[in-house]
């Protein structure tokens, strides 16, 4: 598969964990803001189907790989078969579990074909550790761990958050520094990382960052990076009541 299969160029853990990282992301986007598109995909009556995910952040449905064995551990076989016998929400758990499983699956796939001694593996663990499972996304236990950290912050303040200036909407958020793709942040600053007060954006499960623009839906009450719901601080101004892709389609999608 292009894209899917094992074409890092370099071999240290810090490309494992961009690797891992794109692939996540875009699974994560398959069962939040765009799971709409991924449930029509996900047909019960087709072949068995897998959920793959990209190092550029994409996903797709698509069926095994026809060679033996595969060029990388193949994600769980039938996530359509189960998808109209459930609520969509315990399905799009399941399917969450099984994502979370071939990330790891594929992470050390790597991690054992680039020869990665002990201390090489224990980074690559502790930075895919530093970031919510899919499963705690997905299904909004990562928002929970973040309330229950911030037991002080209200309502009203989302809320009217929500409606200001982006210099505003980056105030009422707690301050933490911002994810970097440099080495030296990759090596040192995800150990500290743990330490800050997190808050996770509902689509892709990233961080928050001083310098992004953040909105809050009323419903949820989770936030959102402004660029992944595609909503801008010049449109929010505007909205009374903001809902996510995910509330806005609550109610079971019918094919």
């Amino acid at each position: 598969m292009d894209g899917g299969g094992a074409t890092l160029v370099s071999h240290s853990p810090e490309d494992v964990f961009r690797d891992f990282r794109g692939r996540r992301a875009g699974m994560i986007k398959a069962l939040t803001t765009e799971v709409e598109k991924f449930y029509h995909q996900c047909d019960p009556e087709k072949e068995n189907l897998s959920l793959y995910g990209f190092p550029n952040e994409t996903w797709e449905v698509n069926l095994p790989a026809e060679e033996v064995p595969p060029e990388l551990p193949e994600p769980a076989l039938g996530i359509n078969f189960a998808r109209d016998g459930m609520t969509e929400n315990d399905w799009l758990a399941l399917v969450a579990i099984h994502s979370d499983s071939w990330l790891l699956a594929v992470a050390f796939y790597f991690s054992a074909r680039f020869g990665f001694d002990k201390e090489s593996r224990r980074r690559l663990f502790n930075m895919i550790n530093n970031l919510p499972t899919i499963y705690e996304v997905v299904t909004g236990l990562a928002k929970k761990q973040v309330k229950e950290k911030n037991p002080n912050r209200s309502n009203k303040n989302k809320s009217s958050s929500k409606r200001s200036s982006e210099a505003e909407v980056r105030k009422s958020l707690p301050s933490m520094p911002p994810y970097k793709d440099d080495e030296d942040d990759i090596r040192e600053g995800h150990e500290d990382y743990e330490e800050h007060d997190n808050t996770l954006c509902g689509s892709c499960g990233e961080n928050y960052g001083n310098d992004e623009f953040w909105i809050c839906c009323d419903i949820c009450e989770q936030w959102f990076h402004g660029k992944c719901v595609k909503i801008t601080p010049a449109r929010a101004e505007h909205i009374k009541q903001y809902k996510c892709p995910s509330c806005s389609h609550s109610k079971r999608i019918r094919a």
